[in-house]
């Protein structure tokens, strides 16, 4: 599904050129469970924003389903953004004025799916991360477990065929980041591939793949 074939990324800072992303290969199977961990400053964020395809790479190749990226047009690959990638990110980046229900709801309607649709598979989504009752609420009235798990379901309504999750469990405690986790082995066991970035070695050894990531270099870690 996804392959990363000796990309580099290159950022200038001032009279410094930095390698947030050195030489790194990659390569995940569909419905795979791989979580990359590495500290902060090691290239994890540069490496999600490549595969999300929010940014590309300055060398190398990058192929999701078989498919170089560099041959995608800025609409496709925003067309790709929306039904093939479901992001999580670390501050759940919900929209406040909107219930949790619509905020699951959001990009089904960017993708014109019919109302009855979009009804349909937002109460399957939230029903699936265990928020079904509480779909009315607005993000300010729910703990920063519930959140993430309205999160999750946005990123799985589109029904993608990879999700992404940036330090999913970075702002919430150890019990709440205990059931988040719970949820993506479920994921994964439904079928999903996930692909989970960290810096938290127990977080990390959660999937079935870990990947260290370390001055913009991968390799393998064995558990």
């Amino acid at each position: 599904m996804i392959e990363l074939r000796d990309i580099s990324k290159i950022y200038q800072i001032g009279d410094e050129r930095v390698h947030a992303l050195d030489h790194a290969w990659l390569h995940i199977r569909p419905h795979e469970f791989v979580s990359v961990i590495g500290p902060s400053g090691s290239g994890k964020s540069t490496l999600m924003n490549i595969i999300g395809c929010l940014d590309v790479a300055d060398a190398g190749q990058y192929l999701l389903d078989g498919m170089p990226i560099e041959a995608y047009s800025e609409n496709e690959l925003a067309e790709v953004r929306n039904r093939k990638i479901g992001f999580v990110f670390q501050s759940f980046n919900l929209i406040p004025k909107l219930s949790a229900r619509e905020n699951v709801e959001l990009p089904l309607i960017y993708q014109k799916v019919r109302r009855a649709e979009r009804v349909r598979r937002v109460q399957e989504a939230l029903e699936r991360v265990g928020l079904a009752k509480r779909a009315n609420h607005l993000p300010t009235e729910l703990s920063g477990g519930q959140q993430q798990r309205v999160a999750i379901a946005r990123a799985l309504v589109t029904r993608p065929s990879l999700i992404l999750a940036d330090e999913p469990t970075g702002n919430l405690d150890s019990r709440t980041t205990g059931e988040i986790m719970a949820i993506f082995r479920e994921l994964h066991e439904q079928g999903n591939t996930i692909l989970l970035i960290t810096h938290d070695n127990e977080i990390a050894r959660q999937a079935r793949r870990v990947v260290h990531i370390l001055d913009g270099r991968l390799s393998e870690v064995t558990l």
